[in-house]
């Protein structure tokens, strides 16, 4: 038989299995979640950026609210650079000059510097749960790993052996020998308050690395570790995101630095990440301050309210790029919008991690609750002492309600103590 005659066969078959289980193939996508929720970018290592003490890490790790109370702010961080001062380029067309084996060992002892960054962060987290209580949840961190510029020959060697990157299996081992660095120096810094749960893949789009990013990943998949990565809008490669490797992928929508991109840009790329399994990220740069003569603030403003209305901080991972220090300008602002939109973001993750906080129903099995779903709602039937219903990635969404109207979707309703799944059409 033809082969284009098995496709067609299977294409049916497979729509027909669908609508016999009742699945919307329209809908059938989501956003992805992870164990990385909310993930804050940090650029550290290159020359130009802040030397990321504790006092410059504190407005990430807690946020003091308009109304004077403190809580902890965001529970993941990825650290990495791209560039040092434009002059050495630690990806590819990121500085005059591709960084070699003597600049990639600069930057892991700038990472791992004592008082700064990593053990910055530890510190700070150390000293706030002095203050506010102990967190009730652990520090994910993830690092970047520096990428092995396609065709440079002039990196340097391991094991005697000078490595060339035109060659697929030397930039393998290089990416390894890296990864294996940053393993070691973490465990050495016996950081107490952090976990490293990944790391980051520097280059934004496949147009350079190709499919290298696959390989690696089947490294750190045998370390025990998760591969993330943030492509631009429409970067080439963005929608094979999972035949790459990668546990997890951010879109940007890129809608923030340019003021000629148009607001249907967030609808896009809200529709687009879902689609596409993928999760969001969120975008500003200092430019954001509100006191400044051309403040970019309102923009920051669409992607809070489109992420509202299409259900993202509900069900999608969000990494968060602030620019080299945004976050940092905001805090030490006397603007008081400044406060007031970051408390827009803070109340979000807070109210996420606190909902899905010791809640583990990823795989909560179906059984005897008698709850289904209809079209654009979820109905409990009984008489129950405890209802809750959640989000397939554990945010709590309903609480001793039988009736919830709720985006299309998997839920997991927990009834006395009892689980089931139930799928929400469109």
């Amino acid at each position: 038989m033809p082969i284009t005659n098995i496709r067609s066969i299977s294409i049916v078959l497979a729509v027909i299995l669908c609508d016999f289980l009742g699945v919307n193939i329209a809908t059938a996508s989501a956003y992805k979640t992870d164990t990385v929720s909310d993930l804050a970018l940090i650029y550290q290592g290159g020359t130009q950026r802040p030397d990321w003490t504790e006092d410059e890490l504190r407005p990430y790790v807690v946020h003091t609210f308009a109304d004077g109370h403190t809580d902890w702010f965001f529970p993941s961080f990825l650290f990495f650079e791209f560039t040092d001062n434009w002059q050495i380029a630690f990806g590819y067309n990121y500085g005059a000059q591709n960084a070699k084996k003597s600049d990639w060992e600069w930057l892991l002892n700038r990472i791992f510097e004592k008082g700064k960054s990593l053990d910055a962060l530890n510190s700070c987290i150390e000293n706030y749960k002095k203050i506010i209580g102990e967190p009730q949840f652990k520090h994910k961190i993830v690092l970047g790993i520096v990428s092995p510029i396609t065709n440079q020959t002039d990196w340097g060697s391991l094991d005697g052996e000078a490595l060339n990157f035109t060659y697929r299996s030397d930039q393998i081992k290089a990416a390894k020998w890296y990864t294996d660095q940053l393993i070691k120096m973490f465990a050495e810094g016996a950081y107490n308050n952090l976990e490293l749960v990944g790391f980051y893949w520097l280059e934004e789009s496949t147009g350079s690395c190709g499919d290298l990013p696959k390989y690696l990943s089947e490294y750190i998949h045998q370390l025990g570790k998760r591969f993330y990565w943030i492509p631009y809008w429409y970067a080439p490669g963005f929608d094979q995101w999972k035949e790459l490797g990668f546990d997890a992928a951010f879109l940007q929508p890129n809608y923030f630095f340019d003021k000629s991109v148009i607001e249907a840009r967030l609808h896009d790329a809200c529709k687009l990440a879902k689609t596409k399994g993928m999760g969001l990220e969120m975008e500003f740069d200092s430019r954001v301050l509100y006191e400044n003569e051309d403040s970019y603030y309102s923009r920051l403003e669409v992607y809070i309210n489109a992420f509202e209305n299409y259900g993202v901080f509900e069900q999608s991972a969000i990494a968060y790029y602030s620019g080299t220090k945004a976050i940092l300008d905001m805090y030490h602002s006397n603007s008081i919008e400044n406060t007031l939109i970051l408390d827009r973001i803070a109340n979000h993750i807070i109210e996420r991690r606190s909902q899905s906080v010791g809640t583990d129903i990823t795989n909560a099995p179906d059984n005897d609750v008698i709850a289904v779903g209809g079209i654009g709602e979820l109905y409990v039937f009984g008489t129950f002492k405890s209802i809750k219903i959640y989000t397939a990635n554990g945010i709590l969404v309903g609480e001793n309600i039988k009736r919830l109207k709720c985006l299309p979707g998997v839920y997991i309703v927990v009834v006395d103590g009892k689980a089931k799944k139930v799928l929400v059409k469109s």
